[in-house]
């Protein structure tokens, strides 16, 4: 649907009625104005309903991605509209957690329906002893283990697309995933 033209949407300000009583009565300035209600009935409702379109609960569908866009919520134009809807909707508190095993964790959770285990190969090491040899080099790969929460089939590439765009770039990324629930393996 497009809020350009809404067939038969009346005015809620008709213009006609607003002009003074000179054109109160002339055919042609009613005719006129009615014209220019019907082209901007829409714009009006939309500045009507303004809180609306920011409210990841009420916006419209095709309003969806702008405003998913706009908060840098990596919302799947693929995904059901209800998951794009959650993913904008806790957009903050991801963003708060990007970065970290937790925030990885959540997004993978809220994206895909899975419990994920991940394994980070860092990128520090120290020595609590003066002197002493440098520890081995990280291993620079980030390994994330998956598992659906109700056992149903995940994704590897799209779950590795999203651990991709949240990975730093010194590092690698590989997933796994793993067979059963959470619940059937003791996890």
């Amino acid at each position: 649907m497009t809020r350009a033209a809404v067939p038969g949407l009346p005015s809620r300000y008709p213009i006609g009625g607003l002009l003074p009583a000179l054109y109160a009565d002339d055919d042609l300035a009613q005719r006129f104005t009615a014209g220019l209600d019907t082209v901007l009935a829409p714009v009006l409702s939309t500045l009507d309903n303004l809180p609306a379109y920011f409210e990841p609960a009420l916006t419209p569908d095709d309003f969806l991605p702008w405003l998913s866009s706009w908060v840098g919520a990596d919302a799947d134009a693929a995904w059901p509209v209800e998951l794009q809807r959650a993913v904008v909707a806790r957009a903050v508190e991801l963003h708060r957690w990007r970065g970290t095993r937790r925030g990885l964790t959540e997004h993978l959770r809220l994206c895909f329906g899975v419990e994920a285990d991940i394994q980070d190969g860092g990128g520090a090491a120290w020595s609590s002893e003066p002197g002493a040899e440098l520890p081995p080099a990280p291993t620079g790969e980030l390994l994330v283990r998956v598992r659906a929460l109700d056992g149903g089939p995940v994704d590897a590439a799209r779950v590795l697309g999203v651990v991709r765009a949240s990975c730093p770039a010194h590092l690698t990324c590989r997933v796994e995933i793993l067979p059963g629930t959470p619940d059937e393996t003791g996890d």
